[in-house]
C-alpha cells in the first residue's frame, strides 16, 4: 500500500520515516519529496508498505504523530491522476 504522509518538517529524512513506519511493519520505500531547484523537502512524502494490514495500522498510529515539532497526517495515498505532456513554449 502506498502511503501520503504530511504536514512534515522540513528537516524530516527518508531514514526518519523508514524507522518510524518500521515499528509496525515491513517497509519497502520511504520517499520525502525535494523540490527539483532548490533541493528543499516540499514538506511531505511516501512510504510504501507491502502488507496491507501492516499499512493500516501504521496510518492508524501515526496519524497526528508529531515529528520533529509538527503533527503528521497519514493516509491512504490516492493514485496519481493523468496530466498532459507540458508544452514549452518558445
Amino acid at each position: 500500500m502506498n502511503i501520503y504522509v504530511g504536514n512534515l518538517a522540513y528537516g524530516v529524512t527518508d531514514s526518519d520515516l523508514h524507522g518510524l513506519f518500521s515499528a509496525s511493519g515491513e517497509v519497502s520505500t520511504a520517499s520525502v519529496i525535494m523540490d527539483k531547484f532548490s533541493g528543499q523537502s516540499k514538506g511531505f512524502a511516501f512510504v510504501e508498505m507491502p502488507n496491507n494490514s501492516q499499512a493500516l495500522q501504521a496510518i492508524k498510529t501515526l496519524n497526528e504523530h508529531p515529528l520533529q515539532g509538527r503533527n503528521m497526517r497519514v493516509n491512504e495515498a490516492k493514485p496519481r491522476e493523468a496530466r498532459a505532456p507540458r508544452r514549452d513554449a518558445y
